[in-house]
């Protein structure tokens, strides 16, 4: 925990929340919020999640209180960069007894949410005890969890009976919780991914300062995992012979990998900037390397290519498909995404994404895309109807946490 703390990037003043040690001001704070409803997040992803329910919940009731906690920095800086009145933000303890046990005396939460895959059994056990209702939303079970749960389910069983519901994305997240643990209270709603709604307005990047002020198309490169970064600049590097429009940015998942991915391009003789850094000067480059938090859409906005991490060079987990496609941009992913085979199916099922079964046809798909620009729009545009199409499992939700309040 403390080689994370160190390496990773975003909110860390308040980190001892995750031991239950909490400043002065923090316990004034929680002690106004006894009784609000707690929901947990993770990083980044669930917390934007976790955001949208919550302003959906107010819509039928200013009033509630909410306390959010995450676990991670970075989901931690996105809580306190965009959270709004009545909601105080705080970490996750860390799921030992003492710890746990302090956070929920304080909060004494009626009903804790929890999102998709945190199953913490101190601390649903904790909440129980003091009289909670706990539910976990957008649940889904990926293919190696699914075999851990059911090899180890003498365990597994007593701390998912500890839920008062699970409602989970898919049918077949239903089927392996109920292979786990058969009683369980469990419903099929829908994934809530779908229900994220974009800021207002998102922040403008000038990108001329990087790459000039020529026209150019740009590749993203979205939340890459180790190997990838060098395949798919290794990659640009060969296309640019052809497209010498193009340019790339790379996100890494993990912003503190930039000075691994600096030498990389290096490597390469790529002509690259470190955002981080703020090491532009006047010339222009090819390739930007971001390496911040909190700045991934504003970026999608600006790309006329997204192609999602986590996915080629031997990845196959993936990362959420649905931001590049709620602002309409056109979507290359590796062709199997255990953490979001439902999501994946949805927009294979409508044409609406490309997919690389082997890294080998990333190249020929990508000279395919910039030949025809057309394509680039098709695909776009078709991604934007599947995300229309599958709103309203928040909503769902909503009325089923009512019934515990």
């Amino acid at each position: 925990m403390i080689i994370k703390l160190l390496k990773r990037s975003g909110h860390k003043n308040s980190y001892l929340e995750r031991f239950a040690l909490y400043s002065r001001e923090k316990r004034q704070q929680l002690k106004a919020y006894q009784g609000a409803t707690w929901i947990h997040s993770v990083s980044v992803g669930e917390t934007v999640i976790a955001l949208n329910l919550i302003e959906e919940w107010r819509k039928t009731a200013p009033d509630r209180k909410f306390v959010l906690s995450t676990t991670t920095t970075t989901g931690q800086e996105l809580a306190q960069k965009r959270v709004s009145e009545n909601v105080a933000v705080i970490f996750c303890p860390i799921d030992f007894y003492l710890f746990v046990r302090r956070a929920v005396k304080m909060i004494r939460p009626p009903l804790l949410v929890i999102l998709e895959t945190e199953i913490w059994p101190n601390l649903l056990k904790q909440v129980k005890k003091n009289g909670g209702h706990t539910v976990l939303v957008n649940g889904r079970m990926s293919d190696k969890s699914s075999r851990g749960y059911y090899r180890f389910r003498i365990f597994f069983r007593p701390v998912f009976s500890l839920f008062d519901e699970v409602c989970v994305q898919t049918t077949i997240d239903m089927e392996r919780y109920k292979a786990v643990a058969p009683q369980l209270n469990c419903h099929v709603k829908g994934n809530m991914k779908f229900d994220q709604r974009l800021p207002e307005k998102l922040p403008n990047i000038d990108l001329s300062e990087y790459f000039g002020t020529a026209p150019v198309r740009v590749i993203l490169a979205a939340s890459t995992h180790p190997e990838e970064e060098e395949l798919i600049a290794s990659l640009f590097k060969k296309l640019r012979t052809a497209f010498t429009d193009l340019k790339l940015i790379i996100i890494p998942r993990h912003a503190e990998r930039g000075n691994e991915i600096a030498k990389q391009l290096e490597q390469l003789s790529i002509s690259f900037i470190q955002r981080s850094k703020n090491s532009s000067d006047s010339k222009s480059v090819n390739c930007l390397l971001a390496d911040t938090t909190g700045e991934m859409l504003a970026f999608i906005q600006q790309a006329d290519l997204v192609i999602m991490g986590k996915s080629l060079a031997g990845h196959n987990e993936g990362h959420n498909i649905i931001e590049p496609a709620m602002l309409g941009k056109a979507i290359v992913t590796g062709g199997t995404l255990k953490n979001f085979r439902f999501v994946l199916n949805a927009f294979t099922q409508r044409d609406a994404i490309v997919t690389v079964n082997h890294d080998n046809e990333l190249e020929n798909i990508l000279i395919r895309m910039f030949k025809n620009p057309e394509l680039l729009k098709k695909y776009g545009e078709a991604a934007r109807q599947v995300t229309e199409e599958h709103c309203g499992a928040t909503q769902k939700i909503i009325k089923t946490l009512e019934n515990y309040n």
